[in-house]
């Protein structure tokens, strides 16, 4: 990929910080002409002259009314060794809307345009100084819900996945190389069938590491968007008070009175590393108000839309035919049925729940009296994570954008077997190995459209 020049830029400024009052706000300028411009507006030492990556302490001044604007301290880093590659200023300034707002303005009106979503770190990548999928693991470093998932987007910040999907391309770019090679100088009278199995056999090696990668997907995805799980049940066996302990508040309200939820509530928490998306529905049980009925539908479809289900019955009443249909409901989803209120005196048998829920961990607690949450929290954990190394050590996907282009990657080789199989010619094979190539290559932007990075980067805040 060729590297594009900083002066084909022009200088751009944003707000780096979220808005609000607070201690700090940074005004971040990056361009050809970042020095120069922040000069105009900073009483202080010369930023001309000051050497690189030193923080100067002065005065935002309005040069046209020679208003001071603020106290600040102002950052200077030049390129090559910033984030950009590019000329890069940070003025820091007291937190607040005003003094911050003010300050931005003035870099606009002095000769800066205000940067769309995501550029710093698009002319990062632009630039060669992070590759793309470096570049999405910003943003997830930025949203990660868990350190487990801050783990992971440091990993791929560092490079681990890009190293990995390159070892891969590499290991394909031989193998054309080498068909070419035998194609255009044949060393033995059976060229063809050398070649055909030099394909076959890279084929399968590349195509077990893919899969290698893949299987961690499931994994990758639960870090990094959370796993979204329904609390459900009839009204009154807990759910809300098993809500609150996970999230350690109390956020939802818990009363002795049937239908006290009568809407969905939606929360993060972090259990062992694992983010969930916690979603504690209303009671699911028949009844004629119009409202709770609205309720109990959105139950159902919470349910539908869940990566994990918690079924809580209370053990201190006898199974009911509501708690029945439940059951029968949410089989086929991954979840685990919690028996409640083992603090009274129990009127359901495990085992009897147990042969209703095939393999599905059944488990005894008592929300009132904190007794086997614990046990819960590792078995979530284990349902989720078991058997998968720790994230510090192992290369996990986690993007949809890349999950689907290994899956493209993972199909192209089979056409390249499937094409060696029905004893297609060597150069209609290739075309597929190429492509696989090619698609490796977009995971890293080692190929890429504008159109896709206009997409991806959208998606980033300003000022990053």
């Amino acid at each position: 990929m060729p590297l594009a020049k900083a002066t084909e830029y022009d200088t751009i400024a944003a707000i780096a910080t979220p808005p609000g009052e607070g201690a700090i706000s940074i005004v971040r300028v990056s361009g050809d002409d970042a020095v120069e411009l922040v000069t105009k507006l900073f009483r202080g030492k010369d930023l001309r002259q000051v050497p690189t990556h030193t923080i100067n302490y002065g005065h935002i001044v309005d040069p046209k009314t020679h208003e001071e604007i603020d106290e600040v301290m102002v950052s200077v880093m030049r390129a090559p060794r910033t984030f950009t590659r590019e000329d890069v200023v940070e003025i820091n300034c007291h937190g607040g809307i005003v003094p911050t707002n003010r300050i931005l303005q003035l870099t606009l009106t002095n000769g800066a345009r205000l940067a769309e979503p995501g550029e710093f770190t698009k002319r990062a990548f632009l630039h060669g100084r992070i590759d793309l999928s470096q570049a999405e693991a910003v943003m997830d470093m930025i949203t990660a819900k868990t350190d487990r998932s801050r783990q992971v987007a440091l990993g791929q910040l560092d490079g681990n996945l890009a190293t990995r999907i390159r070892a891969l391309r590499q290991e394909i770019l031989d193998v054309l190389a080498e068909v070419e090679v035998n194609i255009d100088y044949p060393e033995y009278d059976d060229v063809e069938t050398v070649t055909t199995k030099l394909m076959h056999d890279h084929a399968i090696s590349v195509r077990k590491k893919i899969k290698e990668l893949l299987a961690t997907a499931q994994q990758g995805k639960v870090l990094r968007d959370g796993l979204a799980t329904a609390i459900v049940g009839r009204p009154n066996v807990g759910k809300s008070s098993l809500l609150n302990y996970l999230l350690h508040e109390d956020k939802a309200i818990v009363t002795d009175v049937a239908g006290t939820t009568r809407d969905v509530i939606e929360e993060y928490v972090n259990v062992h590393g694992v983010p969930l998306k916690l979603i504690d529905t209303a009671g699911i049980h028949a009844t004629d108000d119009k409202v709770e009925k609205i309720g109990v539908e959105r139950s159902k479809q919470a349910i539908q839309r869940a990566d994990l289900v918690i079924v809580v019955l209370n053990a201190s009443e006898p199974l009911t035919t509501e708690d029945r249909d439940l059951l029968k409901f949410t089989q086929g989803k991954k979840r685990i049925i919690l028996l409640n209120k083992t603090d009274l005196p129990q009127k359901i048998e495990q085992d009897t729940v147990q042969q209703l829920s095939g393999d599905d961990p059944v488990m005894p607690i008592s929300v009132l009296q904190n007794d086997g949450l614990t046990a819960l929290e590792d078995k979530i954990q284990e349902l989720f994570f078991g058997g998968i190394e720790n994230s510090q050590t192992t290369v996990m996907v986690t993007n949809d954008r890349h999950i689907a282009l290994l899956n493209q990657a993972e199909q192209a080789l089979d056409d390249v077997l499937t094409g060696i199989t029905n004893g297609m010619p060597v150069d209609l094979v290739q075309i597929d190995l190429t492509h696989c190539w090619d698609l490796l290559g977009e995971i890293t932007g080692d190929s890429y459209t504008d159109e896709l990075l206009d997409e991806l980067f959208s998606k980033f805040c300003l000022g990053k």
